[in-house]
């Protein structure tokens, strides 16, 4: 890498010459062939590079105004392909800009001024890595932004050159424990796990066989990130942490699953805490749920569960067998120590279920097994926990006529069944996931009562909906709605159905902004306006705003605008976020995140989604895609 650096400053050097204004001589004017054979310090960008025909059409012409000079290569048509820019006017270039459909994806940055690139960021479509060079010799030393799904690209690439400096990036760093205000046994975890990733990472990655040196990562896995209160065992500061991510890895055409674990953000960078999981051929996934185990041990002290005045000594006793496995399972390090704690704290609970003669207090505590094992069975980290709920639920079924409970505990245990099938590295996810949509179906004909019934419709629906099945999607929705009005899902389901139905409509969209004004849909009658749902815990929906920053100032001037409409649940997350990254149109906000009014009255439901509105105020597209936006535009403008 550093080799390749000095080539391409000896290259920039000769094609820009330093000496000379980039305003000035026109002889000083590269071609643009010479200036196209510039290519980007790092290797992992994607960028236009025209050829043959294309290449004959190429244009480069020089700028200077609003503070920049420098030169612009552009193809026949004006898509930009790269800029090479001097923004301190010292006669230096000190930007190279590198463009892919004629949307900058990347720039080599000299911060310092001194003839050296020492920060590499990607942008647009691209993705959100910036990276410093503190010795400016062409390697990355840290990462002032990265998402959580790029981390978990760097944890695959780094396993594919057998990196440990590239892993070892990716940790959280000694200050950064320190500022996010945990407890003293908290931070001492994952200050363990950390020191211990660092220092097994280069074995682990000579050893393990499924990430090899034609391996390409292809996709993030993991739920919604989550917050973690302050308060819980001693922290002062709410945390936003992944917990059980993976990673899909494709090798000459084979798809393996890697388990990724817990991710902990830390301004605008993701940081991992532990070394890689299911490493080798064959394992099921075993990434531990490092902060959002159904555990009372992590419960707020005074949310401790108090024994019950009555119990026998046998129950309590049994109750506090509970509560130490739940704590040994909170600092648990290795897939065996996880396996084995879940099966002791499985048997208590079977004993406690045993054990207890009240009806009431012997169905909680059948749930309180089915919402422990059911996620530790799904995760990976209690793979015998799917075997033990079927023998629960064989047992329930000659025990007890409550249907409900039945369901309660079916429903968790086809969710782990289902989660254990998707994490099998052979998995055929087409085969597995037909046959799951046939198991929800059949669940809410057994259990149409019951509130599971909802979540599985709900899960049918949005499955529908993603293959274009709108008429099938639709009838789910209206069934959640009508079949169980008091759900939670009710109001969110029978806004689906209007948003499904809302092609050449017109939609309402009233509400305030994040400033304090009032927004209005009916105002921008004459417009082309896109609705931008999205959220700072959404990835894409933060890649997706330097693509629509670009778009507005491309058509604003042709008629159209863009208003967001921000779902973060905390007022203050957005807010810290625009100040930081200002946005030029409107910003809507209510509390509520997902389940607030302007979500639930469009049933909105996944992040981003965008809604593509015409002049006449009617809806073009429901579910448009910022890449398919700049094709579409120019068509609604006219």
């Amino acid at each position: 890498m550093p080799v390749r650096r000095s080539v391409y400053c000896v290259l920039a050097l000769s094609l820009f010459s330093i000496a000379v204004p980039f305003g000035a001589a026109l002889a000083a004017k590269p071609t643009a062939e010479q200036a196209l054979q510039l290519t980007p310090i790092q290797d992992d960008v994607d960028f236009t590079t025209p050829t043959g025909e294309e290449l004959q059409g190429c244009q480069i012409e020089s700028i200077n105004k609003d503070g920049l000079s420098g030169w612009i290569v552009s193809t026949g048509d004006g898509a930009m392909l790269r800029s090479f820019l001097d923004t301190n006017r010292d006669n230096k270039v000190d930007l190279w800009c590198y463009y892919k459909d004629g949307i900058e994806v990347y720039r080599d940055i000299d911060g310092n001024y001194n003839g050296k690139a020492d920060q590499y960021r990607w942008l647009g479509t691209g993705g959100t890595r910036w990276g410093i060079d503190r010795d400016e010799d062409g390697v990355i030393d840290a990462w002032r932004m990265i998402s959580a799904e790029e981390v978990s690209a760097e944890v695959v690439a780094a396993l594919r050159d057998r990196d440990a400096d590239r892993f070892t990036r990716l940790l959280l760093t000694a200050d950064e424990l320190t500022g996010l205000g945990l407890g003293d046994a908290r931070a001492k975890e994952i200050r363990d796990s950390v020191s211990a990733a660092a220092a097994e990472f280069a074995q682990l990655a000579r050893e393990q066989s499924v990430v090899t040196s034609r391996s390409n990562w292809v996709h993030f896995g993991g739920h919604r990130p989550g917050v973690v209160p302050k308060g819980m065992q001693g922290s002062t500061k709410d945390l936003v942490v992944y917990d059980n991510v993976a990673a899909v890895v494709e090798t000459e055409g084979k798809h393996s699953q890697l388990g990724v674990g817990t991710l902990i953000q830390v301004g605008d960078v993701w940081r991992l805490i532990d070394t890689p999981q299911n490493l080798r051929e064959g394992q099921a996934s075993t990434a531990a749920g490092f902060f959002f185990q159904a555990s009372l041990a992590n419960l707020p002290d005074s949310e401790e569960p108090t024994v019950a005045a009555g119990l026998s000594e046998e129950s309590q006793q049994l109750i506090a067998d509970y509560q130490k496995i739940d704590e040994q399972l909170s600092r648990a390090s290795t897939p065996a120590q996880q396996n084995a704690l879940n099966a002791q704290r499985a048997d208590v609970l079977e004993k406690l279920i045993d054990a207890t003669t009240d009806a009431e207090n012997r169905a909680n505590w059948v749930r309180q097994y089915a919402d422990t094992v059911g996620p530790a069975a799904q995760s990976g980290d209690f793979p015998e926990g799917t075997r033990r709920l079927a023998t629960l639920l064989e047992k329930l079924a000659r025990q007890t006529s409550d249907k409900d409970l039945l369901a309660y505990v079916k429903y968790r245990y086809l969710t782990a069944q289902y989660g254990q099938a998707i994490a099998d590295p052979k998995a055929d996810f087409a085969k597995i996931q037909e046959q799951w949509q046939a198991t929800l179906e059949q669940f809410v004909k057994d259990y149409p009562g019951s509130p599971d019934s909802a979540d599985a419709m709900l899960q049918l629906a949005l499955a529908q909906e993603f293959a274009g099945q709108d008429e099938d999607a639709r009838k789910w929705y209206t069934r959640i709605a009508t079949e169980h009005p008091g759900s939670p899902l009710a109001k969110k389901a029978a806004g689906a159905v209007t948003r499904l139905d809302s092609v050449g409509k017109s939609i309402p969209l009233r509400a305030p902004t994040i400033d304090g004004k009032t927004f209005d849909l009916s105002a921008y009658r004459g417009r082309v306006v896109l609705i931008h749902y999205w959220s700072t815990w959404c990835e894409p929906c933060k890649q997706d705003l330097t693509v629509l920053r670009q778009l507005l100032a491309k058509y604003g001037r042709d008629g159209f605008s863009l208003v967001g409409v921000n779902l973060d649940n905390e007022r203050g997350d957005v807010v810290s976020y625009l100040t930081s990254n200002r946005l030029p149109w409107p910003q809507l906000y209510e509390e509520g995140g997902l389940d607030s009014r302007l979500a639930t009255d469009l049933g909105i439901l996944t992040l981003p989604t965008m809604i593509l509105i015409d002049k006449q105020g009617r809806v073009v597209s429901r579910n448009i895609s910022a890449g398919e936006l700049d094709a579409e535009l120019p068509k609604v403008l006219r």
